[in-house]
């Protein structure tokens, strides 16, 4: 097999545009998986950890059997 760039209709319309046009359409795809990729992040780092929340619920039945005891 051969995965050498073939010369495709979508290869050769790329190539048939202004380098200006060609720097927007990289600029626009790579602003574009930024933007994915800061997004992702944010709701990966501030979304609710399970693990945590358990730790909360333990802490609260602890702190609440604690009370009653006394």
């Amino acid at each position: 097999l051969s995965l050498a760039w073939q010369n495709t209709s979508a290869m050769s319309g790329f190539s048939s545009l202004a380098p200006k046009m060609k720097n927007l359409i990289v600029a626009g795809g790579l602003t574009g998986f930024v933007t994915g990729v800061y997004f992702y992040t944010m709701r990966a780092v501030g979304g609710t950890d399970e693990l945590q929340m358990a730790i909360d619920k333990f802490e609260e039945q602890k702190n609440k059997v604690e009370v009653d005891a006394q």
